[in-house]
This record gives C-alpha cells, sequence and structure tokens, in this order.
C-alpha cells in the first residue's frame, strides 16, 4: 500500500479504510487446514494408501496449538470466516499505518502552513 504524503489525503485514505472495517461476517481468528488421513479399518481404502480427507480449524492460545474437526457441509463458511478474519487484520494494518504517517507528517504540514501566512 502506498501511503500519501499529504495530511489531506492520508485523512481520505484513514475514512475509506474506517468505512471497510465492518465485519461482513462471522470472524474466525483460526486456519483452516485439510490433512489426508487413514480411519483404522484394515479393509478400507485408506489402508492400501488413498486416504481421507479431512478439515480441521487450528488456532493459538497462550502458545498453546488447539484443533477442532470441521464437517464437510460447514468447510465453505469455515473458510469463508477465516478470509474475513484475513482481511480485517491487513486493514487493521493499513489503517496502523495510515494513522502513523498522519502523526508523523502533522509537523511538516504545520511548517508549511506557518511558513505560507
Amino acid at each position: 500500500m502506498k501511503i500519501p504524503k499529504h495530511p489531506p489525503l492520508i485523512r481520505r485514505s484513514l475514512q475509506a479504510r474506517q468505512k471497510q472495517l465492518q465485519a461482513k461476517s462471522p470472524v474466525l481468528a483460526a486456519s483452516l487446514v485439510t490433512i489426508r488421513r487413514a480411519c483404522g479399518n484394515p479393509n478400507c481404502r485408506c489402508a492400501r494408501g488413498k486416504k481421507h480427507l479431512g478439515h480441521y480449524l487450528t488456532w493459538k492460545v497462550k502458545s498453546k496449538t488447539h484443533t477442532a474437526y470441521v464437517p464437510v457441509d460447514l468447510v465453505p463458511q469455515a473458510k469463508q470466516w477465516t478470509q474475513e478474519h484475513r482481511r480485517l487484520k491487513q486493514l487493521t494494518r493499513e489503517l496502523t499505518q495510515l494513522a502513523l504517517a498522519l502523526i508523523q507528517s502533522h509537523v511538516t504540514a504545520r511548517r508549511r502552513k506557518r511558513g505560507r501566512s
């Protein structure tokens, strides 16, 4: 993201991103992973190498990884919710950069204004 130099442009970018900050769906701070695993039945196809797909959510709490199984019919929703979290996280990073740029450009803008008067 390119950060503008002038405070009015920075403010305009900040306002535009603040409007986008509203969540469009539930937010899930986790990763959706797909793994292949064997069920343990010796007569199953997975015993011969064609393993079953399993979908899981993983997330961390106090540096400890937690996992939850996601049923097949909920995979699209879980994927959408994790993508919404990523979108909001990126948007928050951009808002932070713009707010810092606005603070840093404040002194320069005031000096420029005083010089014109």
